[in-house]
């Protein structure tokens, strides 16, 4: 065999292959397919297996049959009482008729902006028609279904099926949860305020309290002690007199020492000046002549 001969049957080879190649097409276990023909689909294929396509002229388009995620960003909603919220949300769906998502949106990058599209208005529709009281009730179940049957409806005509859309988070804007914020701090310190108003009014009123039952006792305390020392006074009184009239010249002898105690017991005293007659120098008298 010539060597030109051999370089025919190799390129024949080649050309075998490769059109071999073009000719056969896999779809996985995970995946659906359509056949194009000079871009317009000509079959859709969703059972896995190798399959045959006619090379050059056709290709093939894959989708994933799995259940896809889509996590758009957080947006914020007016509900219907004019709260303003951040809602974050997610969705669960998967690509169904691969032929109207073909035709719809080519493409899985182009098929989640619309779907992105499709949960965002849906959400904002239904938590429109809400108030945040019925957000944070038992209602909230009622309203995700509405949500999940909306977007549901709308995704069917780009041949997608929804399988749950649910709200991750629901919160308040970061301003709105400053105001708020502001707002409590102003009521506890209202209330703050109020609360020592009140317990220096009660203390006040304690203290005044104490003051008035003090004074009392310490009146009731003078006014016996007052009465005890009347009575004491009284008694030595009458023991005085009851000596005075037992012995009269030693009462007067008594009574005249303690005068003589009081006038010269002091050391500041430096002199006296009296008659010596007075009366005050009666038992002077006596001693005097006395000891003569």
């Amino acid at each position: 065999m010539s060597d030109k001969l051999k370089l025919i049957i190799g390129a024949a080879v080649v050309v075998i292959l490769f059109v071999a190649a073009n000719a056969f097409y896999v779809v996985a276990q995970t995946e659906q397919a359509i056949v194009l023909q000079f871009g317009e689909p000509m079959r859709v294929v969703k059972d896995p297996g190798l399959r045959l396509k006619v090379p050059f002229i056709q290709n093939v388009v894959f989708y994933d049959t799995r259940l896809l995620n889509l996590d758009p960003p957080a947006q914020e909603v007016v509900l219907n009482d004019k709260k303003r919220l951040d809602v974050d949300s997610f969705t669960r769906y998967r690509i169904v008729d691969p032929l109207r998502f073909y035709k719809t949106v080519r493409t899985e990058f182009q098929a989640r902006g619309k779907l992105e599209e499709i949960v965002n208005s849906s959400v904002r529709k239904i938590l429109g028609r809400s108030t945040l009281q019925e957000l944070l009730s038992g209602q909230r179940t009622k309203i995700m279904s509405d949500i999940s049957q909306a977007v549901k409806v709308d995704a069917e005509q780009i041949g997608v099926s929804v399988a749950d859309v649910r709200i991750r988070r629901a919160d308040l804007p970061v301003e709105v949860l400053q105001a708020i914020n502001a707002r409590m701090k102003t009521e506890r310190d209202r209330e703050a305020k109020e609360f020592r108003a009140t317990g220096q009014q009660e203390a006040q009123q304690i203290r005044a309290q104490a003051e008035k039952e003090r004074t009392i006792i310490i009146a009731e305390a003078e006014k016996q002690a007052q009465i005890i020392r009347g009575e004491g006074d009284r008694e030595a009184i009458a023991i005085w007199n009851a000596a005075a009239g037992t012995d009269p010249q030693f009462y007067a002898f008594y009574r005249s020492l303690e005068a003589y105690n009081k006038a010269l017991g002091n050391k500041e005293t430096t002199s006296m000046v009296l008659s010596p007659d007075a009366e005050f120098f009666d038992f002077f008298g006596k001693s005097l002549k006395a000891g003569r």
